[in-house]
């Protein structure tokens, strides 16, 4: 039998790129919170498990505990980071002075500086601010209608990861039903392995969001910085979102200290924040985090790239864990495995295994 010209796989696997985009692209608002919900389903399985086999919880039963396990945390976290910006927005009269008078000493700066006088700066600022009360209707329509779908957007998430947990033997057995019987002992292993690498990941990023955190409050405190907590808070989570987000908090950081401090200050903040991204990039990430996700560098680029031109933050946030997922099947599937290499790390392949230390954990279905 000839096998299939190169020209011809080659045009079968440009075709199913773009109609897995395209879907992507038009399956957002089902898609996405569905695989947060498999994300969060996954790391809750042995939970679950746990409830029904030593409690004798029924699945619904269980499934219901954990789900509210999950929203307690979530609602906790939210609750923090509430209070503090409760505690924020009630200086926000002083905070707003102090902003004035800074931006009063930058105006001078940039006038003695440039040559640029401070009426010709004023003029440019009320251009800039009449341009953008022309939009100002619209930006508070967007901005109502994005937060109703946030809102929307958890709901789906927390039914979805409900149901998954409740339908998973199904699930499981649905998958095995897709492929030959004698495949069902590389699609069980595959499934183990996913579930491994998804908890690991998730576990680690977790514990890496209150590193960070706390590293960044220690930090702040020991520099004098007001409101460090939040600030620290907002640091970690924000760090969750790859690249984009460490550079967020930097400018979040930088603009608060610079209504609340001096410029010593802020230039120590930079400094901060640039030495807590080295240590997280160079140490926490890949002793924590990326140990667990075998993926090269160029590969994690560009699937954040890729993941935000299609579902934006939510892209970025989802890409990693989606790009392992698929590096477990394509390693597994004979006619996929250099896709699987190419996601990988440039190293042996017996690095890639897991430690003889730390077994794949049974099955949980």
């Amino acid at each position: 039998m000839n096998p299939t010209p190169f020209y011809t796989r080659l045009a079968h696997i440009s075709i199913s790129i773009l109609a897995i985009g395209f879907i992507a692209v038009l399956g957002k608002s089902i898609l996405a919170p569905l695989i947060i919900a498999l994300l969060f389903a996954l790391l809750l399985i042995p939970f679950a498990a746990f409830l029904e086999r030593k409690l004798r919880f029924p699945r619904a039963m269980a499934a219901f505990v954990v789900l509210l396990v999950l929203i307690g945390g979530i609602s906790g976290l939210m609750v923090l980071l509430g209070s503090q910006l409760s505690e924020f927005a009630q200086e926000w009269p002083a905070f707003q002075t102090q902003l004035m008078l800074s931006f009063d000493s930058l105006q001078d700066w940039i006038s003695h500086s440039f040559n640029i006088n401070n009426r010709q700066q004023a003029e440019y600022i009320n251009q800039t601010a009449e341009t953008a009360l022309g939009h100002g209707t619209e930006l508070i329509g967007t901005t109502l209608i994005s937060l109703s779908s946030s809102l929307l957007f958890m709901v789906f998430i927390f039914l979805y990861t409900f149901f998954l947990l409740l339908h998973r033997s199904l699930l499981m057995r649905f998958v095995v039903a897709l492929f030959s019987e004698n495949h069902t002992p590389v699609v069980h292993e595959a499934v183990a392995r996913i579930q491994y690498i998804i908890r690991k990941y998730i576990v680690g990023l977790l514990l890496q969001m209150v590193i960070v955190a706390t590293l960044t409050w220690v930090t702040f405190m020991v520099l004098g910085i007001k409101y460090a907590f939040l600030l620290g808070l907002l640091t970690g989570i924000l760090n969750v979102i790859p690249y984009v987000g460490i550079f967020t908090s930097l400018l979040l950081s930088a603009t608060v200290t610079f209504a609340t401090g001096d410029t010593t200050h802020v230039l120590f903040v930079v400094i901060a924040i640039v030495v807590i991204h080295l240590i997280d990039g160079n140490y926490i990430m890949p002793k924590i985090v990326g140990s667990k996700v075998k993926l090269n560098t160029l590969t994690a680029v560009l699937g954040l790239v890729v993941g935000e031109m299609l579902w934006g933050v939510t892209g970025m946030f989802l890409a990693i864990p989606v790009i392992a997922i698929a590096k477990v099947i394509f390693d597994r599937v004979e006619g996929l495995k250099p896709w699987g290499m190419v996601l990988g790390e440039d190293e042996p392949a017996t690095q890639n295994a897991i430690p003889a230390n730390e077994e794949l954990p049974p099955l949980e279905e």
